[in-house]
């Protein structure tokens, strides 16, 4: 029986603004890029890679099995088998999962996992009626049949279809993540102090973070012919309150409270990790960054997905019992501060515990423990990158600090929540 998994090393790129400095980066190249020398600082052969499991949410036309097309691109063989994974905002963390059901079950030993996301990439798409029209075009053999065709054409069959809009509204509430937030703040009355206080603090601790040369240790700088970038560029140097609340609310604009700053960042990024059985990296002589304990997947609402980390959290402290007093440091992903205020008043909440899980509250969560280098709201948030980079920082905290047990988890679009009980080496 295997029982905790062994995260050797991990290595992620700079998180980058959308349609900034890694705009004309490809996500497959990205990948690659981190994957490459994440590989040659473990220092194991490729060939000795059973399999490469990437995470990724927008995956590109050019390259839909990003997963086999980096690690080509990285340096592994063709022998090495590698495939794509997509759970939304947990992309990054099913990469992993997999992987350890495949090593729990003995399917292999060394597996390459990550995520990567280029948000900036999401393209523009056309209409179906646009589509219809170009299939129809296609079709005419003579002159009159083209021409009776094109005069059918509108000028609205050119308005495009922004993918990442799309993509970040959910079909089944019909609710774009944003006002699944904004549900959380009214439900929880939040107030727009309240988040922006949070997101002034997220911005505070992540400009600390690179001052003292914390988040440099994770980053693998990205160097191309057309950009160069080596920290991540979403922390606003110098922030404060007063710039934070002159922002209008864009999801509910009479009488929201959530905002651009108070919502992550849209971001483009890469993490990867190289795991294997604790039982492999002693035979092989390696010793790890750290270790995953369990891991938890939850479903709820999909209009209240934003308390995915309290519902996934629950499951994972039961399967393992453990208790919130044992945590040494929580990395939850800031999706939106309303979400996260929202997960810190329900985990302590007796009403809220007893009326979803017929228990008593999880427990009051220490703030000083929680993303204290700061979160996307900071850094950003590139949707299949997120699961795997908080998994890594955290593994890193951990080890930078001495401390023992830590706690990775975020809530997913369509109403589902990820969290991985990690341990210290």
């Amino acid at each position: 029986m295997v029982h905790r998994i062994a995260v050797i090393e991990g290595l992620r790129s700079p998180i980058a603004k959308s349609y900034g400095k890694l705009n004309n980066v490809q996500a497959d190249t990205l990948g690659s890029i981190i994957a490459k020398e994440l590989v040659l600082r473990i220092g194991i052969d490729y060939s000795k890679y059973d399999e490469i499991i990437i995470g990724n949410v927008a995956q590109p036309s050019h390259a839909s099995n990003i997963a086999r097309v980096l690690a080509i691109r990285s340096g592994f063989p063709n022998q090495t088998p590698a495939f794509t994974v997509h759970r939304n905002c947990a992309s990054g963390m099913e990469s992993i999962s997999t992987a350890i059901a495949k090593i729990r079950s003995q399917e292999g030993n060394l597996y390459l996992v990550g995520g990567v996301e280029s948000m900036s990439n999401i393209p523009l798409l056309y209409s179906d009626n646009f589509r219809n029209f170009m299939l129809e075009l296609s079709k005419s053999r003579s002159l009159s049949q083209k021409i009776k065709n094109i005069i059918k054409i509108r000028p609205s069959f050119f308005k495009p279809i922004i993918g990442l809009i799309s993509g970040l509204t959910d079909p089944i509430s019909n609710e774009i993540m944003g006002l699944t937030a904004q549900r959380l703040a009214n439900e929880f009355k939040i107030s727009r102090l309240e988040q922006d206080e949070f997101a002034l603090n997220s911005h505070l601790k992540a400009q600390k973070a690179i001052e003292m040369g914390i988040l440099e240790k994770e980053i693998h700088p990205i160097i191309t012919s057309k950009t160069q970038i080596y920290n991540d560029d979403g922390i606003r140097i110098n922030q404060t309150l007063k710039d934070l609340t002159k922002l209008k609310p864009i999801f509910d604009r009479q009488i929201g409270t959530v905002t651009a700053g108070n919502s992550s960042q849209v971001s483009d990024g890469a993490c990867m990790l190289g795991i294997c059985s604790e039982e492999y990296a002693e035979k092989l002589g390696i010793k790890p960054l750290g270790f995953i304990k369990d891991f938890s997947y939850s479903g709820l609402e999909p209009e209240r997905m934003g308390l995915g980390p309290i519902y996934a959290t629950k499951k994972l402290f039961d399967k393992t019992n453990t208790t919130l007093d044992e945590i040494d440091i929580i990395e939850m992903n800031e999706a939106f501060c309303a979400q996260v205020i929202a997960n810190i008043k329900a985990f302590n909440s007796r009403t809220f515990c007893k009326t979803n899980f017929n228990s008593n509250p999880i427990g009051e969560i220490d703030t000083n423990k929680l993303n204290i280098n700061g979160g996307a709201i900071a850094l950003g948030h590139p949707v299949g990158m997120s699961g795997a980079r908080i998994i890594l920082h955290t593994l890193k905290e951990l080890k930078r600090k001495s401390l023992q047990k830590g706690l990775a988890t975020l809530c997913i679009g369509g109403g589902q929540g990820a969290s991985f009980l990690l341990e210290a080496n």
